[in-house]
């Protein structure tokens, strides 16, 4: 029932939303097959029955103070909102006095107790209506405060310039977009195995068969065993999932996936993006060839393909100091966008995608690229730290690709 309420209150806020199928909800939310027979199976009939009693009771005990009413009326499956009338709020209906109700004198309404003002029940009336009419203005504008303060707390993306110029490339709900965290798992597995695998041998995992071949001591392939038995992520990894997560809560086309889980057939239909190098996340290797800012494998070093005037050929980590790349491409096969972060360090990594969870930095970035829309680009960051926090990130070098479709 929770599902339910969240799907159906989320689908009335979006526009021109008069109907929700009976169907569609049990597709959606309660995983039937599409087509199925609504007459033989009744489940969305029988949670929405039992959720109308759950939203009734709450708004008539725990919610009772609320000015805010939802409801879901019978036969339909849109939720309405209304605010709270209080009973002070009911217009006042007179009462006969008691010796008028023995005598049996008629009680006259209010409009017809004088013959000497005809048009006064006629001002009275429309003071009525006037009033009830600003009751409902405001009403409607306290109603549409908070859908906008609810839409802004689910979608806060949307109500930044430069936030919603660049994230809607990856949250407009037309695709869906993948998130790849790294295998660090797989990382230790290369530093025990002293061994370097491309992303073929990753995907297909036949590096496993590479090791077994390989004259190793019983004790350390007992190690690898044991690494790769384990499904590790960095809390840096998990921090900025979850913050590109948030940009959109109750979006159904945002999927977290660790890099050993994620499958190969989702890469030929959703955007993707990639958190962390090639060594950590395989799947970066497969798009390197793209690149002009690229992440020397097993090192602390980016390297400058085609270095401009003032730029480094090569950038090497040191004491304080970390790079991260950036880069938003189309992917090669145009389903979709491309969207890598690329760091020497993890810490780095969240730096870069902290960079563009910026509307201020995202606002910087887009005058220097010179375009109201962002076009596909790379950036280069420098991330100085302290112990292991990062404490500026500032661009060093930056490519744009404006006829990259």
């Amino acid at each position: 029932m929770r599902d339910l309420l969240l799907y159906v209150g989320r689908r009335s806020l979006k526009e021109n939303c008069e109907k929700i199928h009976e169907q569609e909800i049990g597709v959606d939310v309660f995983g039937r097959p599409q087509g199925y027979d609504t007459n033989v199976d009744n489940i969305v009939r029988t949670n929405a029955t039992e959720l109308r009693k759950r939203i009734d009771a709450y708004f008539g005990a725990e919610g009772s103070g609320e000015s805010l009413i939802v409801e879901i009326p019978r036969g339909s499956y849109v939720p309405v909102f209304h605010q709270r009338v209080s009973p002070l709020d009911a217009p006042a209906i007179p009462k006969p006095s008691q010796d008028a109700a023995f005598s049996g004198e008629r009680i006259a309404a209010p409009a017809l107790q004088s013959s000497s003002h005809p048009h006064r029940g006629m001002i009275a009336a429309l003071t009525v209506c006037a009033v009830l009419l600003l009751a409902t203005a405001v009403g409607c504008l306290a109603l549409w405060n908070q859908n906008r303060a609810l839409q802004r707390a689910i979608s806060p993306w949307r109500y930044s310039p430069s936030l919603a110029a660049f994230w809607s490339g990856f949250l407009n709900g037309t695709r869906d977009t993948d998130i790849v965290m790294e295998d660090s798992a797989y990382l230790l597995y290369q530093n025990v195995d002293r061994h370097s695998f491309s992303a073929n041998d990753y995907i297909n995992r036949s590096f496993l068969n590479l090791v077994e071949s390989q004259p190793l001591d019983t004790v350390t392939k007992g190690y690898l065993k044991t690494i790769w038995g384990k499904k590790l992520d960095r809390a840096s990894d998990v921090e900025l999932a979850m913050s590109i997560l948030a940009l959109d809560r109750l979006s159904k086309s945002l999927h977290l996936y660790n890099a050993r889980d994620y499958p190969t057939s989702a890469l030929s239909h959703n955007s993707v993006i990639l958190l962390g190098n090639p060594t950590t996340n395989p799947w970066d290797q497969l798009f390197e060839d793209r690149l002009n800012f690229k992440q020397t494998p097993a090192s602390n070093m980016v390297t400058n393909a085609t270095p401009a005037p003032g730029e480094q050929s090569t950038y090497e980590s040191s004491t304080g100091i970390d790079y991260c790349t950036v880069a938003y491409l189309p992917k090669p096969d145009h389903t979709g966008n491309l969207l890598i972060f690329q760091g020497t360090s993890s810490e780095a990594t969240k730096a870069g995608g902290d960079y563009l969870l910026s509307e201020a930095n995202l606002a910087d970035l887009r005058s220097r690229l010179h375009a109201d829309r962002f076009p596909y680009f790379e950036v280069l960051l420098k991330v100085s730290h302290l112990t292991a926090v990062p404490i500026t990130t500032s661009i060093q070098a930056f490519r744009v690709y404006p006829n990259l479709k």
